[in-house]
């Protein structure tokens, strides 16, 4: 089962989330996610646990504890939704208002 961590400090590592998990239970995978353009972690982070029995020890566990200096947040992954447009709509849509 895959887990949503929010509240991570900035310095925290994969292996760092990987290791504060690992005494629940064992964990397949974890990732930080961080900016793309600047390669600093965002804030929160997946895990993803060998059963879901693991998992939601986990989450009971975890979920409002500390880490670091910082409160997380430990809950059931979603599944991302499709969010549209972020931002850039892209040259026709600039172009649709203007009168010529």
């Amino acid at each position: 089962m895959r887990l949503y961590v929010g509240g991570l400090p900035y310095q925290t590592t994969e292996q760092d989330l990987g290791d504060f998990f690992a005494q629940i239970g064992e964990v397949t995978q974890a990732s930080v996610i961080t900016d793309r353009e600047t390669g600093r972690s965002k804030g929160f982070g997946f895990v993803e646990m060998a059963s879901d029995e693991e998992a939601q020890a986990a989450i009971a566990q975890l979920n409002g504890s500390m880490l670091g200096n910082r409160t997380i947040t430990v809950n059931e992954a979603r599944e991302r939704q499709a969010s549209g447009n972020r931002g850039f709509q892209g040259r026709d849509n600039y172009s649709r208002n203007d009168r010529y």
